[in-house]
């Protein structure tokens, strides 16, 4: 009797462990998700009250209690690095990535998101080896390739640069030949100055042969062939400049009038200027017709030619070159306030932007390429209207 009650004394007691423990581990979680909730709460008091190191501190010790708070982190050093805390940043990705048993997806993003924060804090060579690494676990390898673009663009890095973009523009089946024409002409730039010109028209030709409609290799063309005093040739590389991008005929056309008086050919410019300014009215055009037109007929038919143009096209800079002219006929007593009035146009202009990105809008007083703000190609250009051209 004592061994059967025993045995029906069993299942119950088994029941009733299995309970308990289950209880247990449920109290057991309750209590890291407590102590979890508790922790993040201090960490964001310290955010609130502009105390982020410690706040660091406090996020870093919750992830040794549970990984599972990987993508917060992940979130939080990002949200640093935006606002320029780079250092912390660093320190949380770091942090994440020296976990031994991290998943590898998580891994992946940490190694991602540390090689953004080398590049926002300029330490080039460390995001590089960290977005390679990245490429070689097959994960993320398209945008990797983006940043790693932007490392070698920032380290002037050409060749790399070029590589990469072939890479990218398999990967992701879009033409990246204009980024690479603009690589072969920094390489042409640098080839001519620590080479030899004849590496330097190679790297030109590799840049029309990337992209026919690079306006900035035959500008570069251009200049290079009016140095050796090919004039016929660099007259025609400007041409080609204008044919493919209009915006940029203030860039070219002082220079091509050089060459066309080097070559005598006074009638052709002529010519060529009025047939610019039939297609392709700016203000550069007007000034230097302007110009000659005082040479051929004096400064009062040169005087009336302004004025008609800038009814047509109003510019400061004609306004500017309209004073000119008036100051040389003024009489002694009404030179005073045209000068003053000069001087004013003059100081405007000069604190003038005189490029524009397209994309972004950023504006300078150089003629950027690359343009320093959205990293974009060939988007900054002259700018139009009543304060340029």
């Amino acid at each position: 009797m004592m061994l059967n009650a025993v045995l029906l004394t069993l299942p119950a007691l088994g029941i009733g462990a299995w309970y308990w423990a289950r209880g247990k581990r449920k109290r057991s979680r309750n209590s890291i998700s407590n102590k979890l909730n508790k922790d993040y709460l201090i960490g964001l008091n310290y955010l609130l009250n502009e105390q982020p190191d410690k706040a660091v501190d406090v996020f870093i010790k919750t992830l040794e209690v549970d990984s599972d708070t990987v993508e917060t982190h992940l979130a939080l050093g990002n949200l640093f690095r935006r606002r320029g805390e780079v250092d912390r940043a660093i320190r949380i990705h770091q942090n994440l990535i020296a976990r031994p048993n991290l998943p590898k997806t998580n891994r992946i993003h940490a190694l991602m998101a540390l090689g953004q924060d080398y590049m926002r804090a300029g330490v080039l060579d460390r995001a590089e080896k960290l977005f390679l690494e990245v490429i070689e676990s097959g994960e993320f390898v398209n945008e990797s390739y983006q940043y790693l673009l932007d490392v070698y663009q920032q380290e002037r890095d050409w060749h790399e640069a070029i590589q990469i973009a072939q890479r990218l523009e398999m990967a992701m089946g879009r033409s990246m030949q204009q980024h690479i024409a603009h690589y072969y002409c920094e390489l042409a730039q640098e080839a001519r100055i620590k080479v030899s010109k004849e590496q330097a028209y190679r790297y030109l030709k590799k840049a029309q042969a990337a992209d026919r409609f690079c306006a900035r290799a035959f500008l570069l063309l251009g200049e290079w062939e009016a140095a050796h005093g090919n004039y016929k040739q660099a007259i025609k590389a400007y041409k080609r400049v204008v044919e493919l991008q209009t915006e940029l005929l203030p860039e070219v056309i002082a220079a091509m009038v050089q060459c066309y008086e080097q070559l005598g050919w006074e009638g052709d410019l002529i010519n060529y200027l009025y047939e610019c300014l039939r297609r392709h009215p700016t203000i550069s055009v007007i000034i230097i017709l302007s110009e000659r037109i005082q040479q051929w007929r004096g400064p009062q038919a040169a005087i009336d030619f302004t004025v008609q143009q800038l009814k047509e096209h109003p510019s400061v800079k004609g306004l500017k070159r309209l004073m000119e002219i008036e100051l040389q006929l003024a009489q002694p007593d009404n030179k005073n306030p045209l000068e003053l009035l000069k001087d004013i146009t003059t100081q405007l202009l000069e604190n003038k932007p005189k490029y524009r990105c397209e994309h972004c809008g950023y504006a300078g007083k150089v003629l950027y390429w690359l343009c320093p703000s959205c990293k974009f190609w060939s988007t900054t250009m002259p700018i139009h209207g009543l304060e340029g051209e």
